[in-house]
Parts: C-alpha cells; sequence; structure tokens
C-alpha cells in the first residue's frame, strides 16, 4: 500500500493554515512522511527540494533570481539546507501581501526555528509531524493486532508502505539519518561513541532522566550530554517528560522524564530482531509507556496543539504516569501493558484523585487489553490502547 492512500490526521489543520498564511512550515523527523503528505495535498504546488545540488546552488548563489523562478505557489524541502533564502523569502511575501505562497519543510527542526524565528510574526505558521499515530493506522486498516508486533514495528510510514523488515528498516535508519544528521550538525570523530550513547538513552526510556550516570557509562562530559539530547530532541527523536508541580504543596521530582517518538526505533537500539523478544524484556513496560505518551503527543502535533502532558511523582514514590492538563481539568491516567484488567492499578490514582479532589470520571487505566470500560462519576476507566 502507497502512503498516499493513509490520511494523516494533520492535514486539515494544514490546509486550514494555508488559507490564512503566507507560509505555512511543517517540520517532522526524517521518514515521517512530510514530503509525500505535502505532495498528496498540494498536486497542483510546484515541488522543489534543496537537498538537490542544483537547486541549492541557484538557491545560495542568486536568491532573487531562484525565488523569481518560483514565486508562489511552491513548497521547499528541506529548506534549512539553505538557510539564507530565509531573508529574501520574507522580503518577497510582504511585498506579495497575500496567503498561500509558500509552504517550507524540513527535517532539522533546530536549524529551521532558528532561521525563520526572525521573519515568523505574523507570517509563518509551523505545524510538527511525526510517524504515524495509533488511529491514523487503525483507521487505515493496518494497526497491528498483537501489541508486541506493534511495539517491535513501530510507526514509520516506510514499514506500512514497503515493507521492509522493521528490523532491516531502523538499522538503517540510524546508520543513514540519525548518525549522518548528527555528524554534519557536531563535529563527532567517532561515532560509535555517539552509538553507545543513544542504546544507552533506548535502554533508560520512561525513566527519569539523569545526564550525570549517562555520561558516566558513556564516558563523555554532562555537557556533551546534554548536546547530544538537545540535537535528539530537535530532530524529532526523543522528547522529555517534564514533572507536574502545580499547586501541588509536596516534595515532588523535577528532572524530566526520557521517551523516544517511535517504540519501533527503541526496540532496534535495544538489539531486539523480532517482537517475540519484546514479550519476556525487561523493557517491555516502558516500551508500552512509551508508544502511549509518545501517541498523545502526535495527536496533539497533528490538531496544532501543544500538549500540556507531565508526570506526577512525591518524594515517597507516589506516581502517575500521565498527567494531561486541559482547560482547567487535570486528567490522570496510569499506564499498564498488562492485557488483563486488574483493580491494583488504581491504587496510586485513587489516592492522588482523592488528595487533589479529580473526578473519578477524570481517572483512567490505558492498558493492552481490547475492550474501553469508560469511566463514571464514582470509578475510573480502562481505556485499550487501540482507542487511544
Amino acid at each position: 500500500m502507497e502512503n498516499k492512500f493513509i490520511e494523516r490526521k494533520i492535514e486539515e489543520k494544514l490546509l486550514n493554515l494555508i488559507k490564512t498564511f503566507p507560509i505555512v512550515t511543517l517540520t517532522g523527523c526524517r521518514q515521517c512522511g512530510k514530503s509525500t503528505l505535502l505532495k498528496k495535498l498540494f498536486p497542483d504546488w510546484k515541488y522543489v527540494s534543496l537537498e538537490d545540488l542544483d537547486f541549492r546552488q541557484i538557491a545560495t548563489n542568486d536568491p532573487r533570481y531562484f525565488l523569481s523562478l518560483y514565486p508562489e505557489k511552491t513548497i521547499f524541502d528541506e529548506v534549512q539546507r539553505v538557510p539564507d533564502l530565509f531573508s529574501y523569502i520574507q522580503s518577497h511575501i510582504d511585498e506579495l501581501d497575500k496567503t498561500e505562497i509558500y509552504i517550507l519543510s524540513g527535517s532539522q527542526n533546530f536549524l529551521l526555528m532558528n532561521s525563520i524565528s526572525q521573519s515568523r510574526a505574523g507570517r509563518c505558521a509551523i505545524l510538527n509531524l511525526s510517524t504515524f499515530s495509533i488511529s491514523e493506522l487503525k483507521n487505515a486498516s493496518l494497526l497491528k493486532e498483537n501489541i508486541d508486533e506493534c511495539l517491535w514495528t513501530g510507526f514509520y510510514p516506510r514499514i506500512y508502505n514497503q515493507n521492509p523488515s522493521p528490523h532491516d528498516f531502523y538499522r538503517s535508519y540510524i546508520k543513514t539519518y540519525i548518525e549522518r544528521d548528527v555528524r554534519e550538525l557536531k563535529n563527532i570523530s567517532d561515532l560509535s561513541v555517539f552509538h553507545k550513547f543513544i542504546c544507552l538513552c533506548a535502554g533508560r526510556t520512561g525513566q527519569i532522566l539523569n545526564t550525570t550516570e549517562l555520561a558516566n557509562e558513556t564516558g563523555i562530559s554532562v555537557l556533551t550530554v546534554k548536546s547530544w539530547l538537545s540535537i535528539l530532541e530537535t530532530s524529532g527523536i526523543i522528547f522529555l517528560l517534564k514533572p507536574y508541580y502545580k499547586n501541588f504543596g509536596k516534595r515532588l521530582v523535577k528532572s524530566p522524564k526520557l521517551y523516544f517518538f517511535d517504540s519501533g526505533l527503541v526496540c532496534s537500539l535495544l538489539g531486539m530482531e523480532n517482537f517475540q523478544q519484546i514479550q519476556t524484556h525487561y523493557l517491555r513496560g516502558g516500551i508500552f509507556e512509551n508508544m502511549i505518551i509518545s501517541n498523545y503527543i502526535k495527536e496533539c502535533f497533528f490538531k496544532g496543539k501543544n500538549p500540556n502532558a507531565y508526570f506526577w511523582r512525591d518524594s515517597n514514590g507516589l506516581e502517575i504516569d500521565l498527567l494531561i492538563e486541559e482547560f482547567n481539568t487535570i486528567k490522570l491516567f496510569e499506564i499498564k501493558s498488562s492485557s488483563t484488567i486488574n483493580e491494583k492499578f488504581f491504587n496510586s490514582l485513587n489516592k492522588i484523585s482523592d488528595l487533589f479532589k479529580i473526578s473519578k470520571q477524570n481517572i483512567n487505566v490505558l492498558y493492552s487489553g481490547e475492550q474501553t470500560f469508560p469511566a463514571t462519576p464514582t470509578h475510573g476507566g480502562y481505556i485499550s490502547w487501540k482507542d487511544w
């Protein structure tokens, strides 16, 4: 099946924004489907990839002439390759004073953001794309029935479009994209050290970030750890889930948790060669939690929303895996990789909901079972991962 037949939930937001802004910028990790999406939604627009050396040289050497060739309704892909082009784009759109001029797309979010930061106000809307969400695959009848197979396969579009083995895809992805991009951005002489670092990060998915421990185990400085984490975060590979400590007068953990955007990449970095290996892996629960939380972040991205997602943990070890704050309402979620319902899953949820006067209707267990049971005024609910 080709990716063009898989509807992306971000489509509606993207189409609406381009009608009201002269520029829309679409960012996201490599191979998450940006080019495919843009070509599908805007078939009558010109498409120029600045990965192409010929186009890149013209745009670099004579930007005014380059823009005269593409005055409007053009998609510039990998636009961060020519950062000086942005100031000329700014002048050009000011002269035209209309909407629907350019769509900019790029994989290295931080370079792209730095380039457009000076000209963004009132001119450019920004959206983040990521790999498929659970609901996108479910709607396309492509969601794996087996939770372990789903976790191991991951959510990168190419796996579902061209059917490569996930094991082969992720090994190539790490070499071709992650390590190459990092080498271009940072002068890393020994990529084996970086590879060790990202594997150690995968082994800590769902855990409190400890930069000193990572530095010691990798054999690098804490400053380098923070730099490499920033690269992975801004290029759409990992994200940090912050703790929630507003209005809670207790001693709380204030370091973030580390997660990856894609569970399949985590499994590959952990050395898994088939989905059966995840069934008894010590990190199975953490990988399931990773998928659930990253899926919520993706869904927010696709709606053009900032995800108000956190975790909560006090100094006594009482913890909530996911806290979502929306419209002055707090929702609590416990995440369990078990496929069997168990009332013990509500122990922490009930304690915290009682302590902070949170309605039982706003507490749920997210689990790997098949059935969803909505919360009631007197009891929390169970949400199947397939309905998340």
